[in-house]
């Protein structure tokens, strides 16, 4: 059946799809029994192998891809599944359903497993492997709205830093859903988004800030001496000389090159600190996740680095 994988980029297919090219139900009930293929739903189906090396993020896109190839009426991906679908961070986010909004006033079949929105003046923005999907502006709109503020912000932040969409694109995207609950926490959001935010770390630990009072800091603070670059800082605030790191092992793994073990990308790490922090003058503090676990604690350690603010 492996070549059934490969009639969609995303490696789903459908029972149909089997019947077609010659096989039987049979047949798919020997491939489930003996760990070839997983059913992601109802008639779609998935390589084992494929589905067992996803995360939940990837196994929500696949589920995704598999309500899309089943979907008869005119629908696009869209809110948490879009943002997914769009490479989008996620964090706080639930994955139980796929999300798509109507594309017109056609009736939908429902599905227990599908969240159905309505939205008269949504477009499809692409087609990510095949799958039609709402602009990055409304997947990241409709993804905040349904999350809290620190949730939203992690979507928006990184729909903001990956480059696809703007601040007027996330405002035209809220006109259009003026009269919906949650707005303004959407513009809470908005205010606080940024594009310098490059991990779910560095959103939660800015949200963190926002919530505790804590001055905002400039984000990705470029350290020279000289001519010569030292390094980027998540966090800076250079009125207090103040910088601040967010350490998480996702990280220290996109830190690694090839040949090396953690405890050199660590190493590194320090030898850059120590010379940001001899070029600067500056003090150095860093945050991990357990940090976010206590924010209160968080925020009078990052006070008393500020000097008592």
């Amino acid at each position: 059946m492996h070549e059934l994988s490969l009639l969609h980029p995303h490696g789903v297919f459908l029972r149909r799809d089997a019947l077609r090219f010659g096989y039987d139900d049979r047949d798919l009930r020997r491939a489930l029994g003996a760990g070839q293929l997983v059913r992601i739903r109802h008639g779609a189906y998935v390589a084992s192998k494929k589905w067992s090396v996803a995360d939940p993020v990837a196994r929500h896109i696949l589920h995704g891809h598999a309500v899309m190839l089943s979907h008869a009426a005119p629908v696009a991906l869209s809110h948490v599944s879009g943002a997914a679908m769009h490479g989008m961070r996620l964090w706080g986010s639930s994955l139980e359903r796929i999300h798509v909004t109507r594309l017109g006033v056609t009736a939908c079949r429902k599905h227990h497993d599908v969240a159905y929105h309505d939205g008269p003046s949504a477009r499809p923005f692409a087609a990510v492997d095949g799958s039609h999907v709402l602009s990055p502006a409304e997947c990241a709109i409709g993804a905040a709205s349904m999350s809290s503020v620190e949730a939203g912000l992690v979507v928006v932040d990184s729909a903001y830093n990956l480059g696809l969409c703007n601040q007027d694109d996330l405002r035209t995207a809220l006109r259009a859903m003026e009269r919906w609950p949650g707005t303004a926490r959407l513009q809470i959001t908005l205010r606080l988004a940024s594009p310098g935010a490059e991990s779910v770390g560095e959103s939660r630990t800015r949200f963190l800030f926002w919530a505790q009072g804590i001055p905002r800091p400039e984000l990705q603070y470029v350290v020279r001496d000289g001519r010569e670059l030292i390094g980027i800082v998540d966090f800076a605030w250079p009125e207090y000389g103040l910088l601040g790191e967010f350490d998480g092992r996702v990280k220290y793994g996109r830190l690694l090159k090839p040949g090396e073990r953690p405890g050199d990308v660590v190493y590194r790490e320090k030898i850059r600190e120590d010379r940001i922090r001899e070029v600067t003058g500056w003090r150095m503090i860093r945050f991990g996740w357990a940090d976010l676990e206590r924010p209160s604690r968080t925020a009078a350690r990052v006070r008393g680095a500020l000097g008592g603010r």
